[in-house]
């Protein structure tokens, strides 16, 4: 079943294929809230929310172009809620959540360990997470989940530029430390 066809059920109020679609997104929602709130509990209340607030939704879903872009805009806004509401009397600056160093860093797996050794696997994944917060975030979601560059400038609510910018970092980064 095509990801539009789960969507169309959805809407019509399908709970089975709801709960599909939960199941298929829900650990990376989880892991992305993880990155701002640091706690498990509240990163799983955040997600619960975002459902909540799909299925309460759901009469627009078909007017969604990308829902994992979608669904990580929300959890990012949720999160940063979330804390602002726990902590009324502190500001809380976007840079300073982002300095959170607890992001979720999925371990990169080599299609065929005699083209990169399990040793360069955790060399590169030492690398990855060595990076500044803001910039790992961006490295991430740009080349491990493959989001496009304009979708993570809505996520993020930073410009193309910077991202190729944060890229460019990264990449600098990695190969510097993997060339040591």
């Amino acid at each position: 079943m095509s990801e539009r066809e789960l969507l169309n059920k959805i809407k019509e109020g399908d709970i089975s294929m709801f709960r599909r679609f939960i199941d298929l997104y829900n650990r990376d929602l989880y892991l992305f809230s993880l990155g701002y709130v640091s706690t498990r509990e509240i990163a799983e209340e955040v997600v619960s929310d975002v459902f909540l607030a799909v299925w309460k939704n759901r009469e627009k879903l078909d007017q969604i172009r990308s829902v994992k872009s979608w669904l990580l805009v929300m959890t990012k806004n949720q999160s940063i809620s979330y804390l602002r509401k726990e902590q009324p009397d502190t500001i809380i600056s976007i840079d300073d959540i982002g300095e959170a160093d607890n992001y979720y860093i999925p371990q990169i797996q080599a299609p065929d360990n005699n083209i990169i050794s399990l040793e360069e696997m955790a060399r590169i994944n030492e690398a990855i997470n060595a990076l500044p917060p803001k910039c790992k975030e961006v490295f991430m979601l740009a080349k491990i989940e493959q989001i496009p560059y304009k979708e993570i400038a809505q996520i993020l609510n930073i410009s193309v530029k910077t991202i190729n910018v944060h890229i460019a970092k990264a990449i600098g980064v990695i190969a510097k430390l993997l060339n040591e």
